[in-house]
């Protein structure tokens, strides 16, 4: 078991505090698991009391008592036949059973206790309840049993702790940052995306104004690629079970996939047969029976296309990049607006090179996902480099290939200059992986680019090209994507920025305020000249004041207004009034306007100041 760091017990025991203050008001509650998470704590309820906001402000109150108390926490080493009796004891057997089930035979079996509640845990926890000083409910969800639809939903209720007050205070401030950004409510207001309970939930419409984000994003990158020799394929959403059978992602991987897409001749023949439908899993596992499925991963397809002709060691590498759609079965409770969906874009590329061009290659990987960051403002990001665990049998292929491509990965990130840690048995079932963990601007972590190393993938397609000995040699693969998903990096983005884009990537980059109905006109000869010049511009032709016209703008977050009135027109000047760069403000003449605008999408200039939203 992992040693937990003094806030991680901080946070465990105040998970303990929180069952004991809702069995102290509730007694009929059945308990479930509560452990420590990062940047908090949570406890699952089953209970017939809703968990209002008057309820969770009750327990917390209880909670402050709890800890006041300052009781202790005891470890008690039991038996499981003491176990079961004191789980029955306690009159929670619902869960608790279960849960005790899951400690393998042999295996130490502990309660700890505070007060006069006691709990199934491992441990640890700090000595005292006032140890836990800083402590806050945040929100309660609904979070099925083991995270299986299937069973029943229970009641989840989220804290957080800390040492210290003035760290909770700091912690909660960004939390109200973050409802501000939430990329949720920000992409509505802006109109960015929508996801349509008829057309199936974790699955994204981009809408024009998010279509515009997005096609400026997959131009940046493509632009990227061609200077460096990446050639774009396009691949099909559904794919042979064969196809994944041979990759290993089918059946492997089936729960976080769609069903297998059968013929209804081949499912009636079968039903007709009295096939059950664990016989149906097992056909479809075996290679009996076969079907399609909706892509879960590009890299099979691009192997294919690699394998569609004979290669030459001349060749390569060979680059092969796509903007791929995949699906993916994530829980309907782990779905989250953008950053959590069931259908994706991968700007994913796939190369197939030499062996002794690895190192090069994967440089040239890691400086394309710096690039990115680098332009998008977000160069502060940690390393994480996931490597096979020796001990598990989840991985493919054998442990030389393994050794040789966890030595690149570790030998290239460690030009990057930055932070980066080892987690073992995080690997890809075919290969290590270099993973960017990127902060934003109010300190949250998002795990985004990625570059893998893969030997296995290559063996168990057969691939192969002819060397300079004449000889058949088998590529070494890296798999790649800087974006990771662009659902996924967008959402990010719309809380990054806070819905205040870079011009370069603003939906609409410039709005033409003119000062009344009559100069409207004259805004559409401004528009003209702002449209030729390719810029996204839009003209505001609501009657009313000018100051309510700026704060539509403001609201609107578009980067730069242009004012226009009587004597603007008169002496062939802008009134400019810039969101993202004030040094902008003023009146100056259109051309030089348009010319300091072009500038600043060139060179993707970053928004000066961020405007309060």
């Amino acid at each position: 078991m992992k040693e937990m760091t003094p806030l991680e017990e901080i946070r465990h025991s105040a998970a303990h505090v929180l069952a004991t203050a809702v069995l102290r008001l509730y007694p009929d509650t059945q308990l479930d698991i509560g452990p420590p998470t990062d940047s908090g704590f949570y406890y699952d309820f089953d209970s017939e009391i809703p968990f209002t906001p008057e309820v969770v402000e009750a327990i917390e109150t209880e909670m402050k008592k709890v800890i006041k108390e300052n009781q202790r926490f005891e470890k008690i080493e039991v038996s499981r036949e003491e176990a079961i009796g004191m789980i029955k004891e306690m009159g929670q057997e619902t869960y608790k059973l279960g849960r005790l089930e899951d400690i393998p035979e042999g295996e130490a079996i502990s309660f700890y206790r505070n007060g006069e509640f006691a709990d199934l845990c491992a441990g640890t926890h700090v000595s005292y309840t006032k140890k836990i000083k800083a402590f806050k409910l945040l929100q309660v969800a609904g979070s099925y049993h083991r995270g299986d639809a299937e069973n029943k939903q229970l009641q989840r209720i989220y804290g957080t702790a800390f040492a210290t007050k003035d760290e909770l205070k700091e912690h909660l401030d960004r939390l109200e940052e973050a409802k501000k950004r939430d990329h949720r409510n920000v992409g509505k207001d802006l109109g960015l995306f929508h996801i349509d309970e008829m057309v199936g939930q974790g699955l994204v419409l981009w809408k024009p104004n998010g279509a515009v984000i997005r096609q400026e994003l997959e131009s940046f990158i493509s632009s990227e690629l061609n200077k460096q020799g990446y050639s774009q394929v396009f691949t099909p959403h559904v794919g042979k079970l064969e196809l994944y059978r041979t990759s290993g992602h089918f059946p492997y991987y089936q729960d976080s996939q769609y069903p297998p897409i059968i013929h209804r001749d081949c499912l009636s023949a079968l039903a007709e047969e009295g096939c059950t439908c664990s016989e149906l899993s097992n056909k479809l596992e075996e290679g009996e029976i076969d079907g399609y499925l909706l892509k879960p991963m590009n890299c099979p397809m691009h192997i294919r296309i690699f394998k569609s002709e004979q290669r030459s060691y001349r060749d390569l590498p060979i680059r092969l990049a796509e903007f791929g759609t995949v699906y993916r079965w994530e829980q309907s409770g782990e779905l989250n607006g953008m950053t959590r969906v069931r259908g994706f874009t991968q700007d994913d590329a796939h190369l197939f090179i030499r062996e002794e061009q690895l190192q090069d290659e994967i440089q040239g990987c890691l400086g394309l996902v710096k690039l990115v960051f680098s332009v998008l403002g977000m160069d502060d990001y940690r390393v994480r480099v996931s490597l096979r665990d020796p001990e598990s049998d989840k991985y493919v292929g054998d442990a030389e290939a393994w050794d040789k491509a966890e030595k690149a990965l570790k030998e290239a990130v460690q030009t990057l200059g930055v932070d980066y840690e080892e987690e073992l048995g995080e690997a890809a079932f075919y290969g290590p992986k270099i993973d960017f963990v990127v902060k934003d601007v109010i300190g949250r972590e998002w795990q985004l680019g990625t570059v893998q190393v893969d030997y296995n993938l290559p063996e168990r397609f057969d691939l192969s090209y002819v060397g300079s000995d004449n000889q058949d040699h088998r590529p070494v693969m890296i798999h790649r994507a800087p974006f990771g998903s662009m659902e996924r990096f967008c959402g990010v983005l719309i809380e990054h920025f806070a819905g205040n884009f870079p011009t370069w990537l603003a939906p609409e980059q410039i709005r033409i305020l003119p000062m009344n109905d009559e100069l409207v006109e004259n805004a559409q000869e401004v528009l003209a000249q702002l449209k030729s010049k390719n810029f996204r511009a839009s003209i505001d032709k609501q009657s009313g004041k000018l100051g309510a016209k700026i704060r539509k703008a403001e609201t609107d977050k578009i980067p730069h207004m242009l004012i226009l009135g009587q004597r603007e027109i008169d002496e062939g000047n802008v009134s400019i009034r810039s969101r993202n760069n004030p040094d902008m403000d003023g009146t100056r003449p259109l051309d030089e306007f348009i010319s300091s605008i072009e500038e600043e999408i060139s060179s993707k200039t970053l928004p000066k100041e961020r405007a309060n939203t």
